[in-house]
């Protein structure tokens, strides 16, 4: 523990404090000697030059050059000898003898095991010169370190001579005097050392061992920090920035920056406690690549505002210039809102559609069976919005103008101000607080139950996907009225009232503070309205003369309210975990730090207030209740990428597959069930979370979902318009006891308690009893949900050894096994082709003869059903007598049934195969052995591929790989599942037709292989409905077989909402215990379960190697228009296609729809009914008002060809049901129906002519039946007509064929028959009327 502590105080503190030098006593003196002196140089160099010479810039200049030759020389030496150590020679020099001849032999080798050869390198300095080198890799990485690229050494070094000139350049204009001279040396020598041996671990290091990138962390802050105070020096010397002022502060005046510059000078001498406390994260944590297309548009929408000033304002009067801003501005805002930081999704989708050949190159491996679906599925999404906005953005932007040149903000105000204000408040305190609180599990932690509970809630199983609830539906719709009309109309109004006094000197605030509040509305409404009802309860009711316009207000009241926010959650993480009556000590430093950080609550406080200011996490040291501040962090957290990567057969050694695969772990196979997890999400979490099912959620919150077997942390990342990103992190199965223990705090429910204090007098009805209530107050995570559903895996094992123990059991999966085994013969398509194979037949030609008997030891009378005890062996005799039945059903089955006689080739084929395949097995189980473990350790060899042919007698099956492939293997696989599904119906399978479709239904919607195949990973991410396989089990000295069979329902989580800043706290404590001060003690006190904040289950969810996730998940995003239901709510997306889509199904409606709308008086919506029931039914059969008598009109004569033709398609049911209902109603024409209408769908039935036409047919609708044999009928009777001929007195029409029955020229003549018919019966109307 000394030793330890001490490690840390010298490789720690002090290294952090110089920038990297200490004394190790484990390294030689030369490499400790060639430090301090090195050290030294880059200290005093600076120091003498500026106490010694005038200040001027040619001291400066010399100071960099001097530093900058250094540092090559250096560099250079390092890399030729590291490039030395890779490609160099090694001379071997061995010493001279030292025997002599009288010596032993003993002797002699005792003096040759000291006498070791000496080795060196040839270190060539110029053509032919060269230097003897002998020196190892290991010392030089201790000396210096290693700089793998040129670019690196070259970086490093104009680094360390731009510390040196810009820090020289601070000592020459006098910013420091006395000591702080020699300490501000110390810090440039401290960032220059660093590039050349620097502070490994540093205290902001994200991983374990070398840190590249953290090299260059004090050299790039140094010059940043000194950049500044010299442009804020000279800025405040000059006076020429125009200063202003802003609540009663003011800005940029000359004051303003000397004050800046001298607060960043104190910033710069504290530079080695800074780094030593790990407050600056390394100078890549917040580089961002999508920003670019950001901050472009926000320079535009700048610029275009910076000319409004110039545009005329009158009294009721707004410029067009400032109304076109507007709609450019919320046009922008929302396209910006919709889109992901994360650029991968989309560039994939430019990428498939400008180079297409980059997309369909396929790897050297070969190709997954199962292709997987969410590359191609995100590209869609992101496409449909790109489509939407399409539309939406111009739309928008259009109506935006309208309104804001409409003058509507003037000429109402004030008092739309105040609605709009008080509109917002009351639909967010519904939307965000009243309707989350009734939802809750525990509402207001004093309710037992939630009040508006979901359809799952009282199920014991569910069974089907979530239902759609009313209250969801209200949610919904709150949300967008709140983010598409009030939001922007109270930005816009503010905007219109006071971009008078705006516009002329502060056109930055409109854009800036514009644009981030209506994103805001747009990505994140939930907290909008209480910020909104501050500001302006404050500013225009309290204190009024403060304010700065409404406008400027909200966007700094937005600003410091999601400051306090995470004041909020730290003060409450900070008082749950330490309050004294249910502290968790884990170790005896967790006792001695509870009394020790009692008096020093202030400076706590004082911390909290200064990460929240700065979004720094407030970490626990060591798990103990004292808490330190950490360095800014981004919302992912974690700098570096440590998704975890699945170990299967594509990406590890054939040796190592056969031998032992190193991924074959519980944890590693069972990370692909939080990856399918992950799928589920991707595809439901963003239409969920604004349907309201996991309550309020905000950028940065963490959720865990917890079920029987599943426990996940969920961290969302972003959160968009329509969008959200988050990553996953999967927990052992098999946790931990803390894990355990706090898996249950989760789990458990209060509703039963009936304390209060000590006694037990109970609660009311559906109330929490007072200490339930007091409890839930005192935890930093609280039940969002109780009965979340998402579609997932059922996962049951079964152990492989209880389900084959006794003789009989292996029996019955041998003889399932010899089955599948002749079923994959009779299916292959290659049947044929093995029957005919000349090598195959000879090989197998011994078999056919009377006397021959297999009679290897792996076959026994116990297991083998056509075992002949008489032959010792297996006889075809005897193998056909059991299978020989089986044979020729199989082979009847077949398209093109083969000669299955017994003396047959495929028989034969049948029986070598058979032989072959038990024979590998008893080869993979040891063969003499009788024992259960030898068997299922072949019976797994073989079920993961592994066949050994060691008996010439088989060498046959060579001639083709695939009898192995497509024939032993699947049958080993499938016998498995038949033996399993032997416990449930023993007798069910001796019918052959019963196992054969049972055989031919399990390849057909289940998977059964390895779970160390790739195709199992691919089946499960695509959603296979049943998967099967077995898994051996080598973990703390168990060795056992388990049948892990998995089907695909809906699952039920607990969501857990936990205090973000709890989950921040944790892991940066995790960080700093276990890369800076090395702790690497598995049972460290830090890990152990405090159920107040799920302490285990929270730094066991670090990213590895800091936690032990089983599972890290990518940045995923989830994309709202892949949820049904919400779509149900708020409707498809307004795309391009969506438009023309809609406008040619209404062209079609109104057109189809005009015979009954127009022309008999009927309605749209009437024909618009698919000319089913519901159309025909809904108007009158047969209108009986007439002008004159039918028998007075002339009849025409019609004619129809037998059978009826029926109106298949709904387009031609629309038309011809409006044509007959105008001929119906039309008096002259009524006595030529002599059917009425009926109420299905119509059609063109046998002739029915008037009486007083003779002989003719007559032309009349009839229904049509629902049974199969009249729609059969009638299709047979289509194919044979020749169509319906109509002729009058006045001209004839035909119906020659119909579209799907008739062919192409129904097709091409459609147009020319609707509009012949519109014709004739436009004559007749015309005439007879």
């Amino acid at each position: 523990m000394g030793s330890q502590a001490l490690q840390i105080l010298r490789q720690g503190v002090w290294a952090s404090l110089t920038g990297g030098w200490y004394v190790d006593p484990h390294q030689s003196t030369f490499s400790n000697c060639f430090h301090l002196y090195l050290w030294i140089f880059l200290l005093a160099f600076p120091f003498l030059l500026y106490m010694a010479l005038p200040p001027s810039l040619v001291v400066a200049g010399v100071y960099s050059a001097v530093v900058a030759v250094f540092f090559t020389a250096i560099k250079v030496v390092n890399y030729r000898l590291h490039a030395m150590f890779d490609l160099g020679e090694i001379v071997e020099k061995k010493q001279a003898s030292l025997t002599a001849d009288g010596q032993s032999q003993e002797n002699t080798l005792m003096i040759e095991e000291k006498a070791k050869p000496k080795q060196y390198y040839r270190f060539w300095v110029l053509p032919g010169k060269w230097l003897r080198v002998r020196y190892d890799r290991l010392a030089l990485l201790a000396l210096l370190d290693r700089n793998r690229r040129v670019g690196e050494n070259v970086f490093a070094v104009v680094l360390a001579s731009l510390v040196a000139f810009l820090g020289f350049l601070l000592l020459l204009q006098g910013f420091f005097r006395d000591i702080w001279v020699f300490q501000f040396c110390l810090v440039i020598a401290s960032c220059q050392y660093s590039l050349l041996k620097s502070v490994q671990p540093d205290a902001a290091s994200p991983m374990h061992g070398h840190n590249w990138i953290i090299v260059y962390s004090r050299p790039v802050y140094f010059c940043l920090c000194c950049m500044m105070i010299w442009i804020f020096d000279l800025s405040g010397r000059s006076g020429s920035l125009q200063p202003f002022s802003l609540y009663g502060v003011t800005f940029f005046s000359a004051h303003f920056l000397l004050c800046v510059r001298d607060m960043l000078v104190v910033f710069a001498l504290c530079f080695p406690v800074i780094f030593l406390f790990g407050l600056l994260p390394q100078v890549n944590t917040f580089w961002c690549c999508d920003d670019g297309w950001k901050y472009l548009m926000w320079i535009v929408l700048h610029m275009f505002c910076f000319l409004l000033h110039k545009a005329p304002w009158g009294d009721a009067h707004v410029p067009v210039l400032f109304s076109v801003f507007c709609g450019l501005l919320l046009a922008l805002s929302y396209h910006l809102s919709r889109q992901s930081s994360d650029p991968t999704i989309l560039w994939s989708l430019l990428r498939s559609k400008l180079f297409p050949e980059l997309e369909n190159r396929t790897p050297e491996e070969p190709p997954v069976e199962i292709k997987d679906p969410l590359p191609e599925k995100l590209r869609n999404s992101v496409k449909e919005i790109l489509h939407s906005d399409l539309v939406m953005c111009p739309l928008m932007a259009v109506i935006t103008f309208a309104i804001s040149a409409s003058t509507v903000f003037i000429a109402l105000q004030p008092a739309l101000s105040f609605v709009l204000y008080i509109l917002a408040g009351v639909v967010g305190f519904i939307t965000h607080y009243l309707l989350p609180q009734l939802r809750k599990q525990l509402p207001w932690f004093c309710l037992a139950h939630p009040v508006l509970r979901s359809r799952e809630y009282s199920q014991f199983e569910v069974r089907d996907a979530a239902q759609l609830m009313w209250f969801e539906k209200l949610y919904a719709w709150l949300q967008c009225v709140e983010k598409y009309f009030i939001y922007p109309a109270v930005v816009l109004n503010s905007l219109t009232t006071e971009a008078r006094t705006l516009a002329s000197d502060r056109a930055l605030f409109i854009s800036v503070a514009g644009m981030k509040l209506l994103r805001s509305s747009f990505c994140a409404p939930s907290h909008q309205y209480v910020m909104l009802c501050f500001t302006t309860l404050f500013f225009q009711f309290d204190y009024p003369r403060f304010s700065e316009t409404f406008l400027i207000d909200y966007y700094f009241m937005s600003i410091l309210f999601s400051k306090m926010w995470d004041l909020l959650y730290k003060l409450r993480f900070v008082l749950t975990y330490i309050a004294p009556w249910q502290i968790t000590w884990g170790s005896a430093f967790h006792a001695f730090a509870q009394p020790f950080a009692v008096p020093h609550s202030a400076v706590l406080f004082v911390q909290a207030i200064f990460s929240a200011v700065f979004s720094t996490p407030l970490n626990p040291v060591l798990g103990s209740a004292v808490f330190v501040t950490s360095y800014t962090r981004p919302v992912k957290f974690w700098e570096r990428d440590y998704n975890t990567k699945r170990v299967d057969h594509s990406n590890t050694r054939l040796a190592t597959q056969l031998d032992r695969n190193p991924g074959a772990d519980d944890n590693n196979l069972n990370s692909i069930f939080y990856e399918h997890l992950t799928r589920s999400l991707q595809h439901s979490l963003c239409g969920d979370l604004l349907l309201g099912r996991w309550g309020n959620y905000n950028t940065g919150d963490c959720f865990i979902l917890a079920s029987d077997y599943l426990n996940a942390l969920v961290h969302i990342i972003e959160i968009g318009n329509g969008l959200v990103t988050f990553q996953l992190r999967g927990l052992e199965f098999r946790g931990t006891y803390c894990q355990q223990r706090e898996v249950e705090a989760i789990t458990e429910g209060v509703e039963e308690d009936e304390g209060c204090c000590c006694c037990e007098p109970g609660h009311l009805p559906h109330m929490l009893s007072f200490n339930a209530a007091f409890g839930q107050r005192w935890l930093a995570w609280e039940v969002a949900a109780t009965k979340y559903v998402l579609e997932g895996y059922s996962i049951s094992d079964n152990n492989a050894a209880s389900m084959l123990q006794v003789f009989d059991l292996r029996k019955i999966l041998i003889t399932y096994y010899v089955k599948s085994i002749i079923y994959y013969v009779n299916r292959s398509s290659k049947l044929e082709e093995w029957l005919t194979n000349e090598t195959m037949q000879e090989a197998l030609r011994p078999c056919l003869g009377p006397n021959y008997v297999d009679s290897d030891p792996t076959f026994n009378l116990n297991i083998d059903e056509d075992y002949d005890h008489r032959a010792s062996g297996i006889t075809l005799s005897s193998f056909c007598m059991v299978y020989l039945d089986w044979i020729q059903y199989c082979n009847s089955r077949r398209q093109t049934p083969v000669t299955c006689e017994r003396d047959s080739p495929l028989v034969n084929l049948c029986f070598g195969l058979c032989i072959l395949g038990r024979r590998a097995l008893g080869t993979a189980s040891h063969s003499m052995s009788a024992s259960l473990e030898p068997f299922l350790y072949g019976l797994h060899a073989l079920f993961k591929g592994d066949f050994r042919i060691t008996s010439p007698r088989d060498e046959w099956v060579f001639a083709d790989m695939d009898l192995l492939n497509r024939v032993v293997a699947p049958g080993v696989r499938m016998s498995l599942k038949l033996h399993q599904d032997h416990f449930t119906s023993p007798d069910e399978y001796e019918d052959p037709t019963v196992l054969y479709d049972a055989i031919t239904a399990n390849e057909e919607k289940m998977l059964i292989s390895h779970e160390g195949d790739p195709v199992w990973r691919s089946a499960i991410l695509a959603n296979m409905p049943s998967l099967l396989a077995l898994r051996h089990i080598m973990d703390d000295g168990s060795d056992e077989y388990k049948i892990i069979m998995l089907n695909k329902r809906f699952l039920s989580f607990r969501v857990i909402k936990v205090n973000r800043e709890c989950v921040r706290g944790l892991w940066a404590g995790q960080q700093q215990e276990l890369v800076f001060l090395r702790n690497r003690n598995p049972e460290r006190g830090s890990i152990q379960n405090a159920k107040q904040a799920l302490r285990n289950m929270i730094n066991s969810s670090c990213d590895q190697p800091i936690g032990y996730p089983i599972y890290v998940s990518p940045l995923t995003t989830s994309y709202a228009g892949a949820h049904s239901q919400l779509r149900s709510v708020w409707g498809g997306p307004v795309s391009p296609h969506n438009i023309y889509t809609w406008l040619i199904s209404s062209w079609d409606r109104l057109q189809k729809g005009c015979g009954a709308g127009c022309n008999s008086g009927g309605n749209i919506e009437d024909s618009d009914c698919g000319g089913g029931s519901t159309s025909i039914s809904t108007n009158p059969a047969v209108h009986t008002t007439q002008s004159t008598p039918a028998s007075s009109l002339p009849q025409p004569h019609i004619t129809t060809v037998q059978p009826s033709m029926a109106l298949l398609s709904q387009s031609e049911g629309r038309m011809e049901a409006g044509l007959l209902t105008s001929l119906q109603r039309t008096s002259s024409i009524q006595g030529l129906l002599g059917q009425q209408l009926s109420s299905s769908q119509l059609s063109f039935s046998s002739s029915v002519a008037p009486p007083s036409l003779p002989g003719p047919e007559r032309f009349c609708p009839a229904s049509l039946l629902d049974n199969s044999g009249h729609r059969a009928g009638q299709r047979a009777g289509l194919s044979q007509g020749s169509g319906l001929h109509y002729e009058s007195h006045f001209g004839k029409w035909s119906f020659s064929g119909r579209k799907g029955f008739n062919g192409p020229a129904a097709v091409e003549g459609e147009g020319g028959m609707v509009q012949t018919i519109r014709t004739h019966v436009s004559r007749l109307l015309f005439k007879w009327g």
